[in-house]
């Protein structure tokens, strides 16, 4: 059977098995280790949030966190592509971990009370920023690593198993880190919760050591770092279904980032606790990992670029309900709706990321992916903080919903060869 995306490459048909990626001991050691260590990622987002509102009392101050990340993520992506390409993976990997790390434990001195007793909440609120903003530059580096050594680890013909599988991961670890980093700060605190965070990243040190070494593919040559950096732009830009799957996610993202106002919604229009505040912070990744268990097993098989579109539209639309609405029930349902939403859109594009992007230039390609993508996060953080300090709360989060569905708009007429995807 030929593969459409790839048509010199035959696909078997054990790829066809749900768990045909599974079944190869060195993904699954990646599995591990990425899922315990997004976890622990996420249970420090949310404690973060939690501990800057706490300091501050302020939307805008929860907006900063994401700007003081994205700045750094932003400005060394391109570069950190460059590396990643010419660099042993596996020892890159490692040493982003280690240095999350150091980071999570400079937030755990930050929270001790010998720190309390020398410095105000204003200075301990900058040193949580400055600390953010070095995570900033470790993630430029760390974080397309995961999905180009996954390229090395299984075989193409079941790669997009292998994708659905690597999200599925993702979300899993993102709905425990939330839900968990809500309940660590209700029963034991900032302090106990860093603790658990600072086990955790050290924990997942330990299970992706056992990825073996996987050597660059791209020799150091006489090519200068400008020109690799422009070559993997270049394939962006001329691949036109990967363009246009970039741009969709970042505006819809940057526009529909509800999710940074959730510390404002917990405490001051749905009034609950911390342990409300990691479910419903939750919500969306646990409405994601149930629409990915769900294409894990029936895949979609055709229409991908039309279904894309359609999914955002509705992402946007939970997002005007969650804004308007004042009961918990209300705002959770419409927050895992938009995640399930969310989850079709991602294994689409990550799907397209990994069939389109040849191997020797992967570490550039995800690094473009990460500039634009998981970077609309915290610039959406920042939109949405700006946007609460200028229209209010409520509206703020409307105006996003309304905005997503006007990119969808753009984007269906902009790009018909995304609109016409099928892989």
């Amino acid at each position: 059977m030929v593969n459409p995306v790839n048509p010199g490459s035959q696909v078997n048909r054990g790829s066809l098995s749900p768990f045909a990626a599974i079944r190869i001991t060195e993904f699954r050691n990646l599995l591990f280790g990425r899922f315990v260590f997004i976890m622990a990622l996420r249970m420090m987002t949310t404690l973060v949030g939690w501990w800057i509102y706490q300091l501050t009392n302020a939307a805008f101050a929860i907006g900063l966190v994401g700007l003081s990340e994205v700045i750094p993520a932003v400005s060394f992506a391109l570069y950190a592509g460059h590396v990643i390409d010419i660099s042993e993976k596996r020892w890159m990997l490692l040493r982003g971990v280690l240095l999350y790390f150091i980071a999570a434990a400079s937030l755990l001195f930050l929270s001790t009370g010998f720190t309390r007793a020398y410095l105000s909440n204003h200075w301990i609120a900058v040193c949580i920023y400055a600390v953010i903003f070095c995570t900033g530059i470790i993630r430029s580096f760390t974080g397309p690593v995961f999905n180009v050594i996954l390229a090395s680890i299984v075989p193409r013909n079941i790669l997009q198993n292998a994708t659905t599988w690597n999200q599925g991961t993702w979300l899993s670890a993102s709905v425990t880190g939330h839900a968990m980093g809500g309940l660590l700060i209700a029963y034991f605190g900032i302090t106990g919760a860093l603790t658990a965070i600072v086990t955790a990243i050290f924990a997942a040190f330990i299970l992706l050591s056992r990825i073996k070494r996987k050597p660059a593919l791209n020799e150091r040559g006489d090519q200068r770092t400008w020109e690799s950096v422009r070559e993997g732009l270049r394939f962006v830009f001329r691949t036109k279904e990967l363009l246009g799957a970039i741009s969709l996610d970042l505006f819809a993202v940057l526009f529909g980032g509800a999710v940074a106002m959730v510390p404002v919604y917990a405490r001051t229009i749905l009034h609950v606790g911390a342990i409300g505040y990691g479910w419903l912070n939750a919500a969306a990744d646990i409405g994601s990992i149930c629409i990915v268990i769900l294409l894990t097993i029936f895949p979609l098989q055709k229409k991908q670029g039309r279904t894309l579109l359609s999914v955002v539209a509705g992402f946007g639309l939970c997002i005007i309900i969650f804004g308007l609405s004042k009961i918990y029930l209300i705002s959770f349902l419409a927050l895992m709706l938009s995640g399930m939403l969310d989850g079709v859109s991602v294994v689409v594009r990550g799907t397209i990321m990994q069939l389109k992007t040849p191997d020797n230039m992967r570490g550039r390609v995800m690094s473009v992916n990460s500039m634009f993508i998981n970077s609309s996060n915290e610039l959406g953080q920042f939109e949405s903080g700006l946007a609460a300090q200028l229209l209010g709360n409520v509206p703020s989060v409307v105006f996003g919903g309304f905005m997503t569905l006007l990119v969808v708009i753009i984007t269906w007429f902009k790009a018909p060869s995304l609109r016409k995807l099928e892989y």
